[in-house]
């Protein structure tokens, strides 16, 4: 299940461009519950076009959302009887950190780890790097409700 290509992910996740963040999946280590995936960000991501003309910067509920996007494809990965499912993922509270800004030509590096992981959700720990360097954490707790 390693080095999986987009239309992998869009089997998983019900985003599409441009609302899709994640374009690879480097590694999922089931014994570790942990994920990586990476997120190329480019000039032609459509947010940067208000976010700043003069100065384009990622904005933070972007990189949050590829975090919670690598979320999806981490629990369908433990837990894929349920994700076969297509079910809906309802993200609760998050608790995030800033720490470095995000610019086109970066490569935003997502790692997810399982917190708790249970059929109707779960929590994980989260964070996205930029050349080995933490650009935001985050602690995401979210729900899982079958259709």
């Amino acid at each position: 299940m390693d080095n999986w290509n987009i239309e992998k992910i869009k089997e998983i996740l019900p985003q599409r461009p441009p609302f899709l963040f994640v374009d690879r999946v480097l590694e999922i280590d089931t014994n570790e519950s942990k994920i990586t995936c990476l997120k190329n960000v480019t000039i032609n991501d459509y947010f940067f076009k208000g976010h700043f003309p003069d100065r384009p910067i990622m904005p933070g509920v972007i990189m949050i959302e590829a975090l919670a996007q690598a979320s999806i494809i981490l629990f369908a990965s433990l837990k894929p009887e349920i994700a076969a499912k297509h079910p809906d993922y309802l993200f609760g509270k998050i608790e995030a950190k800033f720490s470095r800004i995000v610019t086109p030509g970066d490569k935003l590096i997502l790692e997810v780890t399982k917190g708790k992981i249970l059929n109707s959700g779960g929590i994980v720990n989260a964070q996205a790097l930029v050349d080995n360097e933490v650009a935001v954490s985050a602690r995401i707790t979210f729900g899982v409700k079958q259709r």
